[in-house]
């Protein structure tokens, strides 16, 4: 009897996974169904958004779905992130999410209404190299020119930089070179640039593609870039490594992720569509290479890897600035 009663507990089992296996395998071949929505957490018209918007549209010939790009910009990036933690973990949310919300805050901030478990990583699709220009009046070069200049005129320059990273960066020019140059508020990138090309604020450690067209006019002067290598934006800028500052700051980039709990068999899917998409040479050349963008393309499981080293430097780097939570 007791024999007869575990030969039919475990052929009951037997038949419940295989047709979670069947399931599984159903909803591989029939995901998705219907519209998916891509979150991102900045505003629209930015390079950011320019890519989501071209992924989206690749997205959806492959997938013979609509893929909706949904900006929700505000907050230092909280408001974006928030909306992508509280979706549906059901894969018909995507998310497109810079560093400043998804690492950065949760250093910035004592309460958030998200946390690092709150995701599951897809893929870190490119850096965003971060060039610092100065305007071409004040008659730099180079940094140690920017250095110089600063100890001749005290206390008159002043910089825009659009995150905690790049403000830690000025943190040690100053220490380095008892210099005063001063943060002015980030308020957008359109304010970067007027503010580069009249002068009123000449500095600044940004983004390079809306930028790379005044350098090239000689309206702006490119002193170095954040990347690996040198920027195709700006070839005869030398990087910040070259110029032997240390290789230890986090870099700008743009993740995709998905809401906690999302089935890993839908992260695989949309990593390997994106990944496809993001290796097709065209696609790479206009939405990334000619946009200053450094293609990454990592699995899930290196992405994720990344991001807990990421934290803890990030985490070094806010401490090392003073910055008290808010």
């Amino acid at each position: 009897m007791r024999s007869r009663l575990w030969r039919t507990k475990t052929a009951g089992l037997v038949v419940a996974a295989l047709l979670c296996l069947n399931g599984s395998a159903l909803h591989a071949e029939s995901y998705p169904s219907r519209t998916v929505k891509a979150v991102t957490d900045v505003g629209t018209g930015g390079t950011y958004d320019i890519f989501a918007r071209a992924l989206a549209e690749e997205l959806n010939r492959r997938w013979d779905q609509p893929v909706v790009v949904e900006p929700h910009p505000g907050g230092n990036a909280v408001i974006g992130n928030r909306t992508c933690a509280d979706a549906a973990p059901d894969g018909y949310t995507i998310c497109l999410l810079s560093n400043q919300g998804l690492v950065a805050n949760t250093f910035l901030y004592k309460k958030l209404p998200y946390s690092a478990a709150s995701f599951s990583p897809i893929m870190n699709l490119f850096y965003n190299t971060q060039v610092i220009v100065v305007s071409a009046s004040l008659n730099v070069r180079t940094l140690d020119d920017l250095a110089a200049l600063a100890k001749a005129k005290p206390g008159t320059l002043n910089y825009i930089v659009p995150g905690t990273f790049q403000r830690v960066f000025f943190d040690r020019f100053n220490k380095r070179y008892g210099t005063d140059l001063v943060a002015v508020p980030f308020k957008g990138g359109g304010d970067a640039l007027t503010g580069v090309l009249s002068g009123v604020t000449p500095i600044a450690f940004i983004g390079g593609a809306n930028f790379a067209p005044y350098v090239h006019e000689g309206k702006m002067v490119a002193l170095a870039v954040d990347s690996v290598a040198r920027s195709p934006l700006f070839p005869e800028t030398p990087t910040l490594t070259e110029l032997g500052y240390p290789a230890n700051m986090p870099r700008t980039y743009l993740a995709l992720m998905a809401p906690a709990g999302t089935p890993r068999i839908v992260i695989d899917r949309v990593h390997d569509d994106a990944a496809l998409i993001m290796k097709d040479p065209r696609f790479r050349k206009v939405q990334l290479l000619d946009r200053g963008l450094e293609p990454v393309v990592d699995s899930v499981e290196q992405f994720a890897r990344f991001l807990d080293t990421d934290r803890r430097l990030t985490g070094d780097l806010v401490q090392e600035a003073g910055i008290v939570p808010q």
